[in-house]
Protein backbone atom coordinates (compact mmCIF):
# COMPACT_ATOMS: atom_id res chain seq x y z
CA UNK A 1 0.00 0.00 0.00
CA UNK A 2 2.43 2.37 1.24
CA UNK A 3 4.61 1.16 -1.80
CA UNK A 4 2.10 2.51 -4.20
CA UNK A 5 1.62 5.77 -2.48
CA UNK A 6 5.17 6.47 -2.95
CA UNK A 7 5.16 5.84 -6.39
CA UNK A 8 1.83 7.94 -7.08
CA UNK A 9 3.40 10.89 -4.83
CA UNK A 10 6.62 11.11 -7.38
CA UNK A 11 4.00 10.81 -10.45
CA UNK A 12 2.28 13.79 -9.13
CA UNK A 13 5.34 15.81 -8.50
CA UNK A 14 6.52 14.47 -12.17
CA UNK A 15 3.47 16.21 -13.49
CA UNK A 16 2.97 18.95 -11.86
CA UNK A 17 6.16 20.38 -10.90
CA UNK A 18 5.69 22.12 -7.58
CA UNK A 19 2.75 20.94 -4.90
CA UNK A 20 2.06 22.01 -1.77
CA UNK A 21 2.17 19.37 1.19
CA UNK A 22 -1.92 20.23 1.33
CA UNK A 23 -2.27 19.40 -2.44
CA UNK A 24 -0.28 16.48 -2.28
CA UNK A 25 -2.59 14.88 1.27
CA UNK A 26 -6.01 15.89 -0.76
CA UNK A 27 -4.66 14.05 -4.27
CA UNK A 28 -3.09 10.69 -2.29
CA UNK A 29 -6.14 11.13 0.89
CA UNK A 30 -4.02 11.07 3.82
CA UNK A 31 -2.91 13.47 6.41
CA UNK A 32 -0.11 15.93 5.55
CA UNK A 33 2.18 14.04 8.40
CA UNK A 34 1.73 11.29 5.79
CA UNK A 35 2.80 13.63 3.38
CA UNK A 36 5.83 14.33 5.31
CA UNK A 37 6.98 11.22 6.34
CA UNK A 38 6.74 9.58 2.79
CA UNK A 39 9.08 12.05 1.12
CA UNK A 40 11.94 11.54 4.12
CA UNK A 41 11.30 8.05 2.54
CA UNK A 42 11.84 8.84 -0.75
CA UNK A 43 14.58 11.31 -0.14
CA UNK A 44 16.71 7.93 1.63
CA UNK A 45 15.74 6.44 -1.07
CA UNK A 46 17.83 8.59 -3.22
CA UNK A 47 14.81 10.34 -5.10
CA UNK A 48 15.66 13.79 -5.47
CA UNK A 49 12.83 15.89 -3.59
CA UNK A 50 13.73 19.38 -3.18
CA UNK A 51 11.31 21.84 -0.41
CA UNK A 52 10.88 25.05 -1.61
CA UNK A 53 10.26 27.14 1.62
CA UNK A 54 7.81 30.64 1.63
CA UNK A 55 4.28 31.28 1.08
CA UNK A 56 4.27 29.65 -2.74
CA UNK A 57 6.74 26.94 -1.64
CA UNK A 58 6.27 23.10 -2.09
CA UNK A 59 7.95 19.81 -3.01
CA UNK A 60 9.58 19.37 -6.51
CA UNK A 61 12.00 17.16 -8.39
CA UNK A 62 15.38 18.38 -8.65
CA UNK A 63 17.17 18.71 -12.08
CA UNK A 64 14.15 17.11 -14.51
CA UNK A 65 13.94 13.73 -12.52
CA UNK A 66 11.91 11.23 -14.22
CA UNK A 67 10.75 7.92 -13.27
CA UNK A 68 9.94 4.93 -15.53
CA UNK A 69 6.49 3.65 -15.05
CA UNK A 70 7.98 -0.04 -13.24
CA UNK A 71 5.46 0.71 -10.84
CA UNK A 72 2.29 -0.71 -12.67
CA UNK A 73 0.85 -3.87 -11.98
CA UNK A 74 -0.35 -5.68 -14.67
CA UNK A 75 -3.62 -4.75 -13.97
CA UNK A 76 -3.12 -1.23 -14.08
CA UNK A 77 -1.17 -1.70 -17.13
CA UNK A 78 -4.24 -3.73 -19.24
CA UNK A 79 -6.72 -0.77 -17.60
CA UNK A 80 -4.65 2.00 -19.02
CA UNK A 81 -4.66 0.45 -22.70
CA UNK A 82 -8.68 0.45 -22.00
CA UNK A 83 -8.85 4.17 -21.54
CA UNK A 84 -8.02 5.29 -24.65
CA UNK A 85 -11.18 5.01 -26.42
CA UNK A 86 -9.32 5.76 -30.02
CA UNK A 87 -12.56 5.52 -31.78
CA UNK A 88 -13.97 9.11 -29.99
CA UNK A 89 -10.19 10.15 -29.82
CA UNK A 90 -9.94 9.74 -33.56
CA UNK A 91 -13.28 11.41 -33.94
CA UNK A 92 -12.10 14.92 -32.88
CA UNK A 93 -8.62 14.59 -34.62
CA UNK A 94 -6.18 12.93 -31.39
CA UNK A 95 -6.46 9.36 -32.95
CA UNK A 96 -2.43 9.98 -33.62
CA UNK A 97 -2.01 11.63 -30.57
CA UNK A 98 -3.32 8.43 -28.32
CA UNK A 99 -1.31 6.07 -31.07
CA UNK A 100 2.13 8.29 -29.88
CA UNK A 101 1.03 8.37 -26.07
CA UNK A 102 0.26 4.67 -26.36
CA UNK A 103 4.05 3.81 -28.27
CA UNK A 104 5.59 5.98 -25.39
CA UNK A 105 3.88 4.24 -22.79
CA UNK A 106 4.93 0.81 -24.33
CA UNK A 107 7.97 1.42 -24.53
CA UNK A 108 7.86 2.76 -20.69
CA UNK A 109 6.33 -0.66 -19.75
CA UNK A 110 8.76 -3.81 -18.57
CA UNK A 111 9.39 -6.59 -21.03
CA UNK A 112 7.03 -8.67 -18.75
CA UNK A 113 3.77 -6.11 -19.36
CA UNK A 114 4.25 -5.40 -22.79
CA UNK A 115 1.52 -7.92 -24.08
CA UNK A 116 -1.20 -5.29 -21.87
CA UNK A 117 -2.56 -3.42 -25.22
CA UNK A 118 -3.25 -6.76 -27.23
CA UNK A 119 -4.61 -8.67 -23.80
CA UNK A 120 -6.83 -5.39 -23.23
CA UNK A 121 -7.80 -5.06 -27.30
CA UNK A 122 -8.46 -9.15 -27.25
CA UNK A 123 -11.13 -8.61 -24.42
CA UNK A 124 -12.83 -5.34 -24.46
CA UNK A 125 -13.81 -3.13 -27.43
CA UNK A 126 -16.05 0.03 -27.09
CA UNK A 127 -19.15 0.51 -29.60
CA UNK A 128 -20.41 3.91 -28.77
CA UNK A 129 -22.84 4.19 -31.00
CA UNK A 130 -26.71 3.21 -30.59
CA UNK A 131 -27.85 0.49 -32.69
CA UNK A 132 -29.68 1.66 -35.88
CA UNK A 133 -27.86 5.20 -36.15
CA UNK A 134 -25.15 6.39 -38.36
CA UNK A 135 -21.93 6.23 -36.13
CA UNK A 136 -20.15 9.04 -38.46
CA UNK A 137 -18.46 11.90 -36.38
CA UNK A 138 -20.40 15.64 -36.79
CA UNK A 139 -18.99 17.34 -39.80
CA UNK A 140 -17.57 20.54 -37.66
CA UNK A 141 -16.19 18.06 -34.30
CA UNK A 142 -12.55 18.43 -35.01
CA UNK A 143 -12.85 22.60 -35.15
CA UNK A 144 -15.27 22.23 -32.05
CA UNK A 145 -12.55 19.92 -30.21
CA UNK A 146 -9.96 22.27 -31.35
CA UNK A 147 -12.06 25.18 -30.08
CA UNK A 148 -12.34 23.30 -26.69
CA UNK A 149 -8.57 22.48 -25.84
CA UNK A 150 -7.28 25.82 -26.98
CA UNK A 151 -10.24 27.87 -24.73
CA UNK A 152 -10.98 29.73 -27.41
CA UNK A 153 -14.56 31.56 -27.79
CA UNK A 154 -15.69 30.67 -31.28
CA UNK A 155 -19.01 32.19 -33.13
CA UNK A 156 -21.10 29.07 -33.87
CA UNK A 157 -23.81 28.95 -36.42
CA UNK A 158 -26.52 26.72 -34.95
CA UNK A 159 -29.88 24.54 -36.31
CA UNK A 160 -32.46 24.19 -34.36
CA UNK A 161 -35.93 25.55 -35.02
CA UNK A 162 -34.33 27.94 -37.11
CA UNK A 163 -30.89 28.68 -37.56
CA UNK A 164 -29.41 31.16 -34.86
CA UNK A 165 -25.69 32.62 -34.23
CA UNK A 166 -24.39 32.59 -30.71
CA UNK A 167 -20.50 33.53 -29.29
CA UNK A 168 -20.06 30.86 -27.13
CA UNK A 169 -16.87 29.58 -24.42
CA UNK A 170 -17.18 25.74 -25.49
CA UNK A 171 -15.79 24.00 -22.20
CA UNK A 172 -15.98 20.79 -23.49
CA UNK A 173 -17.75 17.79 -25.38
CA UNK A 174 -19.83 14.77 -24.27
CA UNK A 175 -20.31 11.62 -26.04
CA UNK A 176 -23.91 10.04 -25.31
CA UNK A 177 -25.23 7.02 -27.07
CA UNK A 178 -23.09 8.05 -30.25
CA UNK A 179 -24.17 11.57 -30.08
CA UNK A 180 -21.68 14.41 -29.44
CA UNK A 181 -22.99 17.71 -27.41
CA UNK A 182 -20.88 21.19 -27.02
CA UNK A 183 -21.36 22.67 -23.56
CA UNK A 184 -20.33 25.85 -23.48
CA UNK A 185 -20.91 28.50 -21.63
CA UNK A 186 -23.27 31.70 -22.92
CA UNK A 187 -23.60 34.99 -20.80
CA UNK A 188 -21.75 33.02 -17.82
CA UNK A 189 -24.46 30.34 -18.19
CA UNK A 190 -23.56 26.65 -19.51
CA UNK A 191 -25.84 25.96 -22.20
CA UNK A 192 -25.71 22.25 -24.16
CA UNK A 193 -25.64 21.99 -28.47
CA UNK A 194 -25.92 19.06 -29.93
CA UNK A 195 -22.63 19.24 -32.38
CA UNK A 196 -24.18 17.88 -35.46
CA UNK A 197 -27.05 20.91 -35.39
CA UNK A 198 -23.50 23.08 -35.99
CA UNK A 199 -23.58 24.20 -39.15
CA UNK A 200 -20.61 26.94 -39.04
CA UNK A 201 -17.44 27.37 -36.24
CA UNK A 202 -15.86 30.94 -36.69
CA UNK A 203 -12.64 31.46 -34.40
CA UNK A 204 -12.62 34.73 -32.90
CA UNK A 205 -8.98 35.15 -31.76
CA UNK A 206 -9.88 35.86 -28.12
CA UNK A 207 -9.38 33.47 -25.30
CA UNK A 208 -11.70 32.62 -22.48
CA UNK A 209 -10.49 32.36 -18.96
CA UNK A 210 -11.78 28.86 -18.12
CA UNK A 211 -13.56 28.44 -14.33
CA UNK A 212 -10.98 25.77 -12.67
CA UNK A 213 -14.28 24.12 -10.38
CA UNK A 214 -16.55 23.70 -13.31
CA UNK A 215 -16.62 20.23 -13.53
CA UNK A 216 -17.77 18.64 -16.85
CA UNK A 217 -18.93 15.14 -15.29
CA UNK A 218 -20.86 16.15 -12.76
CA UNK A 219 -22.44 19.18 -14.33
CA UNK A 220 -23.60 16.40 -17.59
CA UNK A 221 -25.13 14.07 -15.28
CA UNK A 222 -26.87 17.24 -13.42
CA UNK A 223 -27.99 17.97 -17.12
CA UNK A 224 -28.85 14.61 -17.97
CA UNK A 225 -31.66 13.99 -14.73
CA UNK A 226 -33.03 17.63 -14.92
CA UNK A 227 -33.68 16.74 -18.75
CA UNK A 228 -35.29 13.11 -17.83
CA UNK A 229 -37.20 14.68 -14.85
CA UNK A 230 -38.74 18.09 -16.82
CA UNK A 231 -39.69 15.38 -19.61
CA UNK A 232 -41.59 13.19 -17.56
CA UNK A 233 -44.13 16.15 -16.38
CA UNK A 234 -47.14 13.45 -15.71
CA UNK A 235 -47.80 10.74 -13.91
CA UNK A 236 -50.06 7.11 -14.12
CA UNK A 237 -51.46 4.86 -11.43
CA UNK A 238 -50.88 0.69 -12.73
CA UNK A 239 -50.95 -2.52 -11.32
CA UNK A 240 -47.63 -4.43 -12.58
CA UNK A 241 -47.32 -8.41 -11.95
CA UNK A 242 -43.59 -9.35 -11.07
CA UNK A 243 -42.50 -10.09 -14.71
CA UNK A 244 -44.00 -6.47 -15.19
CA UNK A 245 -41.87 -5.26 -12.72
CA UNK A 246 -38.45 -6.48 -13.87
CA UNK A 247 -39.58 -5.56 -17.18
CA UNK A 248 -40.44 -1.89 -16.44
CA UNK A 249 -37.12 -1.12 -17.04
CA UNK A 250 -37.12 -1.92 -20.74
CA UNK A 251 -39.88 -0.09 -21.33
CA UNK A 252 -39.43 3.27 -19.84
CA UNK A 253 -36.69 5.95 -18.88
CA UNK A 254 -34.77 4.37 -16.00
CA UNK A 255 -34.81 7.68 -13.62
CA UNK A 256 -39.31 6.49 -14.28
CA UNK A 257 -38.51 3.03 -13.71
CA UNK A 258 -36.73 3.47 -10.08
CA UNK A 259 -39.04 5.82 -8.86
CA UNK A 260 -42.15 3.51 -9.66
CA UNK A 261 -39.98 0.99 -7.84
CA UNK A 262 -39.55 3.24 -5.17
CA UNK A 263 -43.04 4.05 -5.02
CA UNK A 264 -44.59 0.39 -5.58
CA UNK A 265 -47.07 -0.84 -2.66
CA UNK A 266 -46.91 -4.01 -1.10
CA UNK A 267 -47.25 -7.21 -3.59
CA UNK A 268 -50.68 -9.34 -3.62
CA UNK A 269 -51.43 -12.94 -3.40
CA UNK A 270 -50.18 -12.73 -6.90
CA UNK A 271 -47.47 -10.72 -6.39
CA UNK A 272 -48.66 -8.00 -8.17
CA UNK A 273 -48.20 -4.10 -6.96
CA UNK A 274 -49.79 -0.88 -7.63
CA UNK A 275 -47.55 1.53 -8.09
CA UNK A 276 -47.16 5.75 -10.09
CA UNK A 277 -45.25 6.00 -12.91
CA UNK A 278 -43.74 9.38 -14.23
CA UNK A 279 -44.53 9.67 -18.00
CA UNK A 280 -44.30 12.23 -20.70
CA UNK A 281 -47.66 12.14 -21.62
CA UNK A 282 -50.63 9.75 -22.46
CA UNK A 283 -49.63 9.13 -25.82
CA UNK A 284 -46.23 8.27 -24.78
CA UNK A 285 -47.38 6.05 -21.91
CA UNK A 286 -49.53 3.87 -24.28
CA UNK A 287 -47.09 3.16 -26.09
CA UNK A 288 -44.29 2.44 -23.74
CA UNK A 289 -46.99 0.38 -21.59
CA UNK A 290 -47.67 -1.25 -24.75
CA UNK A 291 -44.76 -3.35 -24.77
CA UNK A 292 -45.57 -4.74 -21.38
CA UNK A 293 -48.27 -6.62 -22.37
CA UNK A 294 -50.31 -8.47 -19.97
CA UNK A 295 -48.00 -8.06 -17.50
CA UNK A 296 -49.34 -4.23 -17.01
CA UNK A 297 -52.92 -3.14 -15.88
CA UNK A 298 -53.56 0.57 -16.12
CA UNK A 299 -55.92 1.72 -13.35
CA UNK A 300 -55.69 6.18 -13.87
CA UNK A 301 -55.84 7.94 -16.23
CA UNK A 302 -59.51 6.88 -17.14
CA UNK A 303 -58.28 7.93 -20.80
CA UNK A 304 -54.63 5.70 -20.47
CA UNK A 305 -57.03 3.00 -18.79
CA UNK A 306 -60.01 3.22 -22.11
CA UNK A 307 -56.86 3.20 -24.88
CA UNK A 308 -55.49 0.38 -23.72
CA UNK A 309 -58.69 -1.71 -23.25
CA UNK A 310 -59.38 -0.46 -26.70
CA UNK A 311 -55.73 -1.81 -27.82
CA UNK A 312 -56.44 -5.42 -25.78
CA UNK A 313 -60.07 -5.62 -27.75
CA UNK A 314 -58.02 -5.27 -30.90
CA UNK A 315 -55.58 -7.87 -30.44
CA UNK A 316 -58.10 -10.31 -29.29
CA UNK A 317 -59.88 -9.62 -31.95
CA UNK A 318 -57.05 -10.28 -34.03
CA UNK A 319 -55.80 -13.80 -32.22
CA UNK A 320 -59.17 -15.19 -31.23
Amino acid sequence: MRASRLISLVLLLQSRETMTAAELARELEVSERTVYRDVEALSAAGVPVYADQGRHGGYRLVGGYRTRLTGLSREEAEALFLSGLPGPAGEMGLGGAVASAGLKVLAALPASLRDAPARAAQRFHLDAPGWFQEAGPPPLLRELARAVWEDEVVELRYRKDREVVRTVEPYGLVLKNGIWYLVARVDGRPRTYRAERVTAVRPTGDRFERDESFDLAAHWREQAAAFVRSMLGGEVTVRLSPAGMRGLRWAVEQYAAERAAEAAGPPDERGWVVTTLPVESVAVAFSELLRLGPEVEVLEPPELRARMAGAAARLAALYG
